[in-house]
């Protein structure tokens, strides 16, 4: 099994869990903030989980307010906030760092194992996605700017070579 699985994260709601539940799914690893000019992008990424969440893609977000401090919120804060701006539906996780000193082991993870024609480098902003296929391998990393839309012929590619 993958080491991806075994990273501990927790839950928008404080649960300590791993990703061992998401085994089998096609992943969407996206770092979030709720201040960003970026942030319009939730709604991209729920319209993904909507179109495809069925055929096994799942959109996971982790907050960061290593930006700017365009996370400043609580977990309970950004929730709401997410509900009440975005209808978010896709798991939602406990802030975390995506860079430098106190980078989470998953981000570090993502970032040292992007196949090389795909990787982007470091975290440069808030939403920077990572797509993963159904056997856990890094298919590919998006910049921050790339709209969640964008992603569909990819994600589309990995949902059906993966079935």
């Amino acid at each position: 099994m993958s080491e991806l699985y075994h990273f501990e994260v927790r839950t928008i709601d404080g649960v300590a869990t791993t990703l061992e539940q998401y085994k089998g799914k096609v992943l969407l690893i996206v770092n979030t903030a709720s201040a960003c000019g970026l942030t319009p992008q939730y709604r991209g990424l729920q319209q993904l989980y909507d179109t495809y969440g069925d055929q096994g893609l799942v959109v996971l977000g982790f907050p960061c307010n290593q930006f700017a401090g365009q996370e400043p919120g609580t977990e309970k804060e950004i929730k709401e906030f997410c509900d009440l701006n975005f209808q978010v539906t896709f798991p939602l996780f406990a802030k975390l760092d995506v860079k430098g000193d106190n980078i989470h082991p998953l981000y570090d993870y993502l970032v040292n194992h992007v196949p090389a024609p795909y990787r982007t480098g470091d975290i440069e902003w808030n939403f920077v996605k990572f797509l993963i296929d159904r056997n856990s391998s890094i298919v590919k990393q998006y910049s921050a700017r790339t709209a969640p839309s964008a992603l569909e012929g990819d994600i589309q590619q990995v949902l059906s070579a993966s079935e």
